[in-house]
């Protein structure tokens, strides 16, 4: 017997702003009945567990524990411009010279994520 990952769960400042930065990146709409004000919101994804983003008091602090990793369909350079486009901040550059690694970006609220190579970076590269 084992679990499923039903949703991935994002505490948040504002639920449903949040959850419309994510449904632009991810490219999923938000659930059909969430509104502005409300307390919870998801994005559905068309595959995988579903984003929740919970309205929560308090502000983040420190470094995510758990983070979303992307792999774009376009290449990492191109996905890491239009996030930026949408209100991403950058928070950190681990690529290298190769054209392996990734860049850590942050939502609009702060917490963190990584943008790896898409498939074409992954294609130009030796193995």
């Amino acid at each position: 017997m084992v679990s499923v990952v039903q949703n991935v769960a994002i505490d948040c400042a504002d639920a449903f702003e949040l959850a419309g930065f994510w449904s632009e990146v991810t490219g999923g709409p938000r659930h059909p009945e969430d509104r502005p004000g409300d307390h919870e919101t998801q994005v559905l994804l068309p595959e995988g567990p579903v984003l929740h983003f919970n309205q929560v008091p308090e502000k983040k602090t420190i470094k995510n524990r758990i983070h979303l990793c992307l792999r774009p369909e376009t290449s990492r350079e191109e996905e890491v411009e239009r996030l930026l486009g949408l209100g991403a901040t950058r928070v950190a550059d681990h690529r290298n010279p190769d054209g392996s690694g990734w860049v850590i970006l942050a939502d609009p609220e702060g917490n963190e994520f990584c943008v790896l190579r898409g498939d074409s970076d992954r294609a130009a590269t030796p193995s």
